[in-house]
């Protein structure tokens, strides 16, 4: 069934809104040639927009030409203003940006385990007011918070668990009552990592792909066809329960000692690199990002146990990086930083056996803090194993973003989100013209 006009013409704004806020400024003459739309159809969209407020003449194009130079349209960066949110076990990272995604202040702060639920909470959205205050920003249009734990695909609120602090859903009710005229989204942290590696890491050009998450924790993102897959009850990606060999014992329904996790997670990482005799690097040599800080950068606010473990990866791969692996074994200045990165590949390449003999995805990228420190030295190991696990072809990538990645997700999101919200309740009436086909993005 054809779309409607008022769908059609949703659509094509829709796209280029997105173009513009990807590519920057445009003539009208570029976004006919990168959308596909006749000329009188990008003028009519044009002629919206502007109207609307979301589009505005930022300059002319350097084309030397008789007669006026074409005009360059570009995004209202201060339509709306943004705010997303990376929540930790430990802490919470802020950054506020305007519509073009542009960073204007960020943050983070602390919250550890002995804070209560209420201080921990005021601690949080206080964080968030400060932020924007400090950016210039009178009021937040939308907010996106990246989380850990399960999302209710019918309500999108984050469901109770029991392993995760209660301040972590008391907050999005906070923040929804503190600010009620701005619009709060809560969505998976390692869903919102998948994002941004796919919009601008290490899976740009793939829409289909599983990111194994790597940090702290562990969990996975499973993107489809260019649709993030969340299952019955939002738990598609709780790789962390997965039964596999060489645990302790098995996962259960509220612990996932036991499973994936104990082998990936930060702590299984460290543990792993005791016994093969590296050790993470202590306080103050250098060994890695630093923890929560007030006023520290957003997004780099990582809790202790991903800093270890992403500390001591990244020191193995940069004392075997040259050296080849067929090698490595008898070269005694790397043997015990080549043997750690064997043992984690091969626990790692079990995870991803998994998934792939399961989705097939093509593609598995490794992501948070521990993926982007292995880099393609620890994604070749895995990819190697793998190979000779499964019959199906597997590219197995490093991540790009790192932990940075959820804060980056959310960032995009909240962009989304705040660009359907604007334009929605504004089309005026204006011609209509033939739509030509589905629009191409170039």
């Amino acid at each position: 069934m054809p779309a409607s006009p008022s769908t059609a013409r949703a659509i094509n704004d829709r796209l280029a809104l997105r173009l513009l806020q990807q590519e920057g400024p445009l003539t009208a003459g570029q976004l006919k040639q990168l959308t596909g739309l006749s000329r009188p159809t990008v003028a009519d969209l044009v002629e919206r927009l502007a109207a609307a407020g979301l589009i505005d003449v930022v300059g002319e194009s350097g084309e030397q030409r008789r007669g006026p130079n074409a005009k360059l349209y570009g995004i209202v960066a201060d339509q709306a203003h943004l705010a997303a949110l990376d929540v930790r076990t430990e802490g919470v990272s802020v950054v506020v940006a305007d519509l073009l995604g542009r960073v204007l202040a960020e943050a983070s702060v602390p919250i550890g385990g002995e804070t209560g639920t209420g201080p921990a909470v005021e601690q949080a959205v206080a964080l968030v007011e400060r932020t924007a205050k400090e950016a210039g920003v009178a009021g937040l249009h939308t907010v996106a918070i990246g989380a850990p734990g399960l999302i209710d695909p019918a309500t999108g609120e984050l469901r109770d668990s029991g392993g995760l602090p209660a301040w972590h859903r008391r907050l999005v009710l906070a923040l929804q009552e503190r600010l009620p005229e701005t619009r709060v989204h809560v969505e998976n942290e390692t869903n919102l990592a998948a994002l941004a590696e796919q919009r601008d890491g290490a899976a740009r050009d793939r829409d289909t792909f599983v990111l194994l998450w790597l940090g702290h924790g562990t969990g996975a993102a499973v993107i489809l066809d260019g649709v993030l897959r969340r299952g019955a009850s939002g738990g598609t990606g709780e790789i962390g329960f997965l039964p596999v060999p060489g645990t302790a014992g098995l996962p259960s329904a509220v612990d996932c000692a036991g499973g994936f996790h104990s082998l990936a997670g930060s702590a299984g990482i460290v543990r792993l690199a005791e016994e093969c005799d590296l050790a993470p690097a202590g306080e103050g040599d250098g060994g890695g990002a630093g923890g929560f800080g007030e006023g520290g950068r957003g997004g780099a606010g990582l809790v202790r146990g991903a800093v270890e473990a992403a500390d001591v990866v990244r020191r193995a791969v940069a004392a075997t990086d040259s050296v080849p692996e067929a090698v490595a074994a008898h070269a005694v200045a790397a043997h015990e930083e080549s043997r750690f990165l064997d043992a984690l590949a091969d626990r790692l390449a079990v995870g991803v056996a998994s998934v792939v003999a399961v989705l097939d995805p093509g593609c598995v990228v490794l992501g948070g803090e521990v993926g982007q420190a292995g880099g393609t030295v620890l994604a070749a190991r895995v990819e190697r194993r793998v190979r000779r696990m499964s019959p199906l072809a597997t590219e197995v990538r490093a991540g790009v973003l790192g932990g940075e990645a959820v804060l980056r997700g959310a960032l995009l999101t909240a962009r989304d989100r705040a660009q359907d919200a604007l334009f929605a309740p504004r089309q005026p009436a204006t011609r209509q013209s033939p739509v030509p086909g589905p629009p191409r993005a170039g």
